[in-house]
């Protein structure tokens, strides 16, 4: 699309660095993975247990970023620094509260926790004590969220990605001479983030504490709205998580060559959700901030802009992706009954992706609103009562991964039509900062 306003030419500044930090997290897993897979098998199969486990947990907490940024930009918008700065000052509190009960939660139920998951012998015994280093490091990774959060609430989307990418090059840099040098095996890569952890938490503390603000000492009533918001972009989020744990569970019922198959398209889907989510997040800045300043008619136009940019983003993937039905699945595996699964639901996963564009702006225009208790009720409705019982059907009628794949797309139709329903209403338009509690 041709940057025709001045809405596009600031969506694209706060999109563009938003997409480098989002992107640099899964590049350090990728070289975490290949560093820790040299160790052998066990050790790469202990890491990928805790690595799931540890990766739950932040995600779900990272209604500690989108509910910042979404009343600090109103906040912003409105003139009300001071009242942005009372509220970086809460989420840093709230964010090192959740973090210390996660890590005692997590090291205490390491072993019962591995074992759900799978892990047993010296692999269980590994990946218990990976979780057990790692979450140390969870409280610094939480109040990172809140961190950027803020920056991103006050538009500064250069800051974080200077942090996050330089986080993540001394992860790499730990990881070899923690695991190499000093032969600390798996060990020595927990480790490794653990520390990156740290100096990254200090950054975004560094920058919270920057704040103007008249207090900092931790409210209970100032906290409460963020507490609020974040619960219910904690329940969209695993009503998400539900819905595609539904879906690998089920398909993994199915057959080896099926799961292979899905795989490998999941795991491009979330690769993909990195540009959809970078200008998600230009959205919740501009939205927050518009509606903040009382300019409804600005935030509505600069909305309809970033759909139409998420849209088109969504179908060039998807006629790339129908481009490469023959190649990309050889390059992820060489056997014939996952690449002739892969292709069954090619299409549908290759033709679902402008729609995915559309419901990912809506995420970002709706919580930038601060509507998150329509999302999460949108959500939880389409999850039960579309995507699981397609699922579920699939399974008893022998409908394949095919069925599944029809779930997933209805699942994200469901989310189309409820949010753009809301949108087009614009009663989520609520002009003026949040309320501000003494």
């Amino acid at each position: 699309m041709p940057l025709r306003s001045e809405h596009d030419r600031e969506i694209v500044r706060l999109a563009l660095p938003a997409l480098g930090a989002l992107a640099a997290e899964p590049l350090y897993l990728l070289a975490d993975t290949a560093m820790v897979g040299h160790l052998g098998t066990e050790e790469l199969a202990a890491l990928a247990i805790a690595a799931t486990l540890l990766t739950g947990a932040f995600t779900l907490f990272n209604f500690l970023t989108y509910g910042t940024t979404a009343q600090v930009a109103r906040f912003h918008g409105a003139g009300e620094e001071i009242q942005a700065g009372r509220l970086a000052a809460q989420a840093l509190w709230l964010s090192a509260g959740i973090g210390v009960c996660l890590t005692g939660l997590l090291a205490g139920l390491a072993v019962p926790l591995v074992e759900v998951i799978g892990g047993a012998g010296r692999t269980g015994d590994l990946a218990v004590t990976y979780l057990r280093i790692g979450s140390i490091g969870l409280p610094f990774a939480l109040m990172a969220l809140a961190g950027q959060g803020w920056l991103r609430g006050v538009s500064d989307m250069r800051q974080p990605l200077v942090i996050v990418v330089a986080a993540n090059a001394a992860n790499v840099a730990l990881n070899v001479l923690f695991i190499y040098c000093f032969g600390w095996g798996l060990a020595g890569s927990a480790w490794a983030t653990v520390v990156a952890q740290a100096g990254m938490g200090a950054a975004f503390v560094r920058a919270l504490l920057a704040a103007r603000a008249d207090t900092r000492r931790p409210s209970a009533s100032r906290m409460r709205p963020l507490a609020r918001i974040g619960g219910e972009i904690f329940v969209r989020t695993a009503a998400l998580y539900g819905s595609f744990l539904l879906a690998s569970a089920v398909v993994a019922r199915i057959g080896d060559a099926s799961l292979g198959a899905h795989q490998i398209a999941f795991q491009l889907f979330v690769f993909l959700a990195l540009v959809m989510d970078a200008i998600a997040i230009a959205g919740q800045v501009i939205v927050g901030r518009s509606l903040g300043a009382g300019d409804a008619a600005g935030a509505y136009e600069a909305a309809s802009r970033m759909i139409g940019w998420s849209v088109a983003v969504g179908a060039v993937f998807a006629l790339v992706l129908l481009a490469l039905i023959d190649v990309l699945p050889r390059a992820f595996t060489g056997d014939p009954a996952v690449i002739e699964r892969a292709k069954e639901i090619w299409p549908l996963f290759a033709l679902m992706q402008p729609a995915n564009g559309a419901v990912f702006a809506f995420d970002g225009i709706l919580i930038g609103a601060g509507d998150t208790r329509f999302l999460m009720w949108a959500m939880l409705a389409s999850s039960l009562l579309v995507l699981a019982p397609i699922a579920l059907l699939s399974l008893a009628l022998e409908w394949g991964i095919v069925g599944v794949w029809v779930g997933l797309v209805g699942l994200i139709a469901a989310r189309l039509g409820t949010c753009a329903w809301r949108f087009a209403g614009r009663r989520w338009a609520v002009t003026g900062a949040p309320r501000a509690t003494a």
